[in-house]
């Protein structure tokens, strides 16, 4: 039986929603491991939506499930349909929409609030004991939600190559422990069986961020 892993998208580009390139990774490496993926995304407007050549927000409004639905080629589930019974594994890609449409971290950081679907999803997966793999962003929903959890978006230090390094501290005030990590690397945490990656928090050939997440993907099935 192939393992059927869920996973969540907050939207279609990296300033407003999902990032397509960790996205499209996270799909390949599950159907190269043979794994089934099933895409969910909350049936929610976007915080705003963010014009990707200018990069300044645009006077429209957006869908996260609709936008999500074009990562997945349409084949989406609502968040709320998501049972945890039938599931292996969860994963969620990284992009300002984890911050923004997922959490409110983008506007209030460490003293963030995570949309409660979001909250339950990953509440029922950590009950069950499924894997949880989140790159980029994303490890920030475990740390806000798991006090104590290890989880890793590279390096603590900022320098050209870690531009957002302060979310490392962030996270560290929150009492989780941020372990160091290079991009082509994932962290385990294994008792609370939760695997990060930094993906594009790095400044790093796309390849290098490729299998960064590859790398995440085969430990989330490992332990699925």
């Amino acid at each position: 039986m192939a393992k059927r892993v869920a996973v969540v998208l907050a939207g279609c580009g990296v300033f407003d929603g999902s990032e397509i390139h960790e996205a499209s990774a996270v799909l390949v490496h599950l159907s190269r491991e043979g794994a089934q993926a099933e895409v969910y995304a909350p049936n929610i407007p976007q915080m705003h939506v963010v014009d990707h050549v200018k990069g300044q927000p645009a006077p429209e409004q957006r869908n996260v499930l609709v936008e999500s639905a074009r990562i997945a080629r349409g084949n989406i589930k609502d968040l709320a349909t998501l049972d945890v019974k039938g599931l292996d594994a969860l994963i969620i890609p990284g992009g300002f929409g984890v911050a923004k449409n997922l959490s409110t971290w983008a506007t209030q950081g460490k003293n963030c609030s995570i949309s409660k679907e979001v909250e339950g999803v990953l509440r029922a997966f950590h009950a069950a004991h499924k894997p949880i793999g989140l790159c980029c962003i994303s490890p920030v929903l475990a740390a806000k939600i798991f006090p104590g959890c290890e989880v890793t978006v590279g390096h603590d230090t900022e320098c050209e190559q870690w531009p957002y390094a302060k979310t490392a501290e962030a996270m560290k005030e929150l009492g989780c422990r941020h372990v160091n990590s290079q991009v082509t690397e994932a962290h385990v945490d294994t008792r609370n069986r939760l695997v990060t990656t930094s993906a594009f928090m790095c400044n790093a050939p796309i390849h290098h961020i490729h299998d960064g997440v590859g790398k995440m993907v085969q430990e989330v099935l490992r332990m699925a």
